[in-house]
């Protein structure tokens, strides 16, 4: 794999990496200026040129990705025999600087239920930079017509259209992907939000349900009746959206729903780390 279908594998995965540029060169170099690869946390893809520049670049990646650094840095090094790095000597005689940019993950969000508070909500979130995941068992939620809006989506869009069992879908969901269920079969719901609660691998997000106080209460009932703990459905979110909110049209709903998850997922991102030893 090149380094650019590495950098589209890595960010469908929801996994963190960063991409390796070979920005300038000085005399005799493995690569020419413009050579990249992409490091994760356990793999790498493509070169720079191999040896000990190399190494040194993966090693630092890799504390940029631990760390969880989020802003590019970049070094210098020399290739000389009179330079002994760690990694061994590499004698090419020249100069290479190095650029890794931190590769950042898309948050991802999974819409269970595509009537109208979900079509709503489509819309609003597709004009931002997310993988977003809808999900209905009626083919024909997904027609030409109510899929128009979403044409020019900033989000990438994910369509599952499953006659049967949607709660298979989560197994197949990045790491981290925040869940709304709001479809139009409260069996379905209740699936759904048992089946995200009991998921291990890949870890979701948050587990938002849609709907009334009574709908909740037989729900946790039924949940807890079905062998989950009282932590586990501690962990779902209901009702979504931001209290205060006024108003039952699908349109106020999702515009509710939709600010109380962005503030939801810039409250888990938080602020940017700064650079490592205070580089820039």
């Amino acid at each position: 794999m090149r380094w650019l279908a590495a950098v589209e594998h890595l960010r469908s995965r929801g996994e963190p990496g960063v991409l390796v540029t070979v920005t300038a060169v000085r005399g005799h170099a493995p690569r020419d200026a413009g050579a990249k690869m992409v490091v994760s946390a356990t793999t790498t893809w493509d070169s720079i040129g191999g040896g000990a520049l190399e190494a040194v670049a993966i090693e630092v990646a890799r504390e940029m990705i631990s760390g969880e650094v989020t802003v590019p840095e970049s070094f210098t090094s020399t290739l000389s025999d009179k330079v002994v790095p760690s990694h061994g000597v590499q004698c090419c005689g020249g100069e290479v600087t190095v650029l890794l940019e931190p590769l950042p993950i898309r948050p991802a969000v999974a819409v269970f239920g595509m009537g109208h508070v979900g079509h709503e909500l489509a819309r609003i979130l597709a004009r931002h930079d997310v993988d977003l995941h809808l999900v209905d068992t009626r083919a024909e939620r997904f027609d030409d017509v109510r899929m128009a809006p979403l044409r020019d989506a900033d989000a990438r869009i994910h369509v599952h259209s499953v006659p049967l069992l949607p709660e298979q879908v989560l197994v197949t969901l990045p790491t981290g992907t925040h869940v709304l269920v709001m479809t139009h079969d409260h069996a379905e719901d209740h699936a759904i939000v048992d089946a995200a609660l009991r998921m291990t691998e890949p870890r979701l997000g948050m587990v938002g349900l849609i709907g009334s106080s009574a709908k909740w209460t037989r729900m946790r009932q039924r949940l807890l009746a079905d062998g989950l703990s009282e932590s586990d459905v501690a962990r779902v979110v209901t009702p979504i959206g931001l209290p205060g909110v006024g108003g039952k049209d699908p349109a106020v709903i999702a515009v509710s729903v939709a600010a109380d998850l962005l503030q939801r997922m810039h409250a888990a991102v938080g602020p940017a780390p700064a650079a490592r030893h205070g580089e820039a």
